[in-house]
């Protein structure tokens, strides 16, 4: 133990170890900036899922094709059986009531209610 307080490092020993150390970590952070890194990520955070996060990721993945299905445009039903036919868009004139047909209603308070009318 004596021998080991006595035996030191070299002045510049410290100093290249941290820029060594820095070095190393610049270069790991550097490759976990690559596609390569976020595959390994994605590989490694798919290994430690457990069954309640696969649970929840089914829910959501169902959720997400419920709604997609429910916004979708459906397409028109046709029915190929019946032939088609054209739209008349003539509109039929009606002939105005005739002023002979009026003169010939008697209209006087002595008849009223011998047509079978009810008076209130």
């Amino acid at each position: 133990m004596a021998l080991r307080r006595e035996e030191r490092p070299d002045e510049g020993y410290w100093k290249d170890f941290l820029c060594e150390f820095h070095q190393r970590q610049r270069e790991e952070a550097a490759k976990r900036s690559g596609l390569s890194a976020m595959a390994e990520r994605a590989k490694e955070w798919f290994g430690n899922l457990g069954p309640s996060k696969w649970a929840y990721g089914a829910g959501l993945a169902y959720a997400a094709v419920a709604i997609g299905a429910l916004l979708s445009p459906k397409s028109p039903d046709i029915e190929h059986s019946m032939p088609t036919t054209p739209v008349n868009r003539q509109v039929p004139i009606e002939k105005p009531v005739r002023a002979e047909q009026l003169n010939q209603l008697d209209l006087s308070p002595s008849t009223q209610g011998a047509a079978g009318e009810q008076v209130f």
